[in-house]
């Protein structure tokens, strides 16, 4: 057992929990959820994507999306279009680009707090490290 790899990746999830609970109850006031938020952030990336390209987009699984993508398109955040064969196009609506829109100026203060402790040369650097492990 390696107890220092162990706590390494104890303490990554657990940075991520505190960010993702902030942003979460942060974004209420914008009417959204965290996941919902970054639903609409992955349909403004990629407009007229597939469910299950968003799906992998916000590391969710294709039915947790399809639901999830229920839920704004009853909201009227999004709207499916047909596509090719049984896919469908997902676009953000104009309130669903509103609700993005607030949800950029929450996460930016949100993230700015989290982040606070960090000089901007340890920002850069942690930034470096967590994409040079996403690529492995």
């Amino acid at each position: 057992m390696n107890a220092e790899l162990q706590a390494l990746g104890r303490a990554i999830k657990q940075a991520q929990y505190r960010q993702h609970r902030s942003l979460d109850t942060a974004l209420a006031a914008a009417g959204t959820t965290l996941a919902q938020w970054d639903a609409l952030r992955a349909i403004d990336r990629s407009p007229g994507a597939s469910a299950r390209a968003l799906a992998a987009a916000t590391f969710q699984s294709e039915q947790a999306f399809g639901t999830l993508a229920g839920r704004l398109l009853a909201q009227g955040l999004v709207e499916r279009r047909a596509a090719h064969g049984r896919r469908n196009a997902h676009h953000l609506t104009p309130a669903g680009e509103r609700v993005l829109e607030a949800g950029h100026k929450i996460a930016d203060e949100v993230l700015a707090d989290r982040f606070a402790p960090l000089p901007d040369e340890d920002r850069t650097t942690l930034l470096e490290l967590l994409r040079r492990l996403a690529e492995t």
